[in-house]
């Protein structure tokens, strides 16, 4: 297998990854809340479909330290095409004739759901992974493209709270979807969801590090792509020359 074929492999590994889990958590998204545990009196719950969702950061980092922020941003943007495709095939699954007699009442209720979901995580999922990769690319210019640690941890921690905080407060507010008491105050309850979504991603993204720092430096291996470099035009590095020479 060639350098170039393998580049092409990896991109297309990490890029269907990516698209792979926007598509599954747009789906699944609020159908089922998990309790995953709890800190006192404070219950941490998290709907399924954010468990995959920090894999999304984790791809988009590795697609931004090796091709380049363009090619970060132009996965987000394919992301944003593949959310409105999920989007219009549930609605047109809504509104054709359905086969008489067949049970239907499990895809409406998660076309409901989806639907619900699929409006705030839009938004929210351009917030977020734009934040992400712009986070991502100032870090790694502020140190001079050292310290991996903190441009992954750095830019992940921030845009997983932009993320979590717009899609609980528009969930809510737009949808109208979240499990939410009646008759209690909405607001502590809102803040409870964005606390533990926010837990379970902070947790999660500070426990890629090290398998952030080990893929990097494995695929910069494989891939042959030296750490100092300068971009090439399909976006990974080659090493600089040598100004003495």
């Amino acid at each position: 297998m060639t350098v170039q074929q393998r580049r092409d492999l990896a991109f297309l590994v990490l890029a269907g990854l990516f698209l792979g889990t926007m598509g599954m958590l747009n789906i699944l998204g609020l159908t089922r809340f998990l309790q995953l545990g709890s800190i006192g009196s404070w219950p941490i719950v998290v709907a399924v479909g954010a468990l995959p969702y920090p894999i999304t950061f984790l791809c988009t980092d590795l697609i931004s330290e090796l091709w380049g922020e363009q090619k970060a941003s132009q996965l987000v943007w394919v992301g944003l095409l593949l959310n409105g495709w999920i989007v219009l095939i549930l609605w047109l699954g809504g509104i054709l004739p359905g086969l008489e007699g067949a049970p239907e009442g499990t895809f409406f209720e998660v076309r409901r759901l989806a639907f619900g979901a699929v409006g705030a995580s839009m938004v929210a999922y351009l917030a977020a992974q734009f934040t992400d990769v712009r986070l991502f690319h100032f870090w790694k210019r502020f140190s001079g493209g050292k310290a991996l640690w903190l441009r992954n941890n750095g830019s992940t921690l921030v845009s997983q709270l932009v993320d979590t905080s717009a899609v609980v407060l528009i969930s809510h507010y737009a949808s109208h979807v979240l499990p939410v008491r009646s008759g209690e105050p909405v607001l502590p309850q809102l803040a409870s969801f964005i606390a533990s979504g926010y837990l379970f991603k902070l947790i999660a993204a500070l426990a890629d590090t090290l398998p952030f720092y080990g893929l990097v430096a494995w695929l910069r291996h494989w891939l042959e792509v030296p750490g100092d470099g300068v971009e090439l035009p399909d976006g990974l590095t080659e090493r600089a020359p040598n100004p003495g020479t």
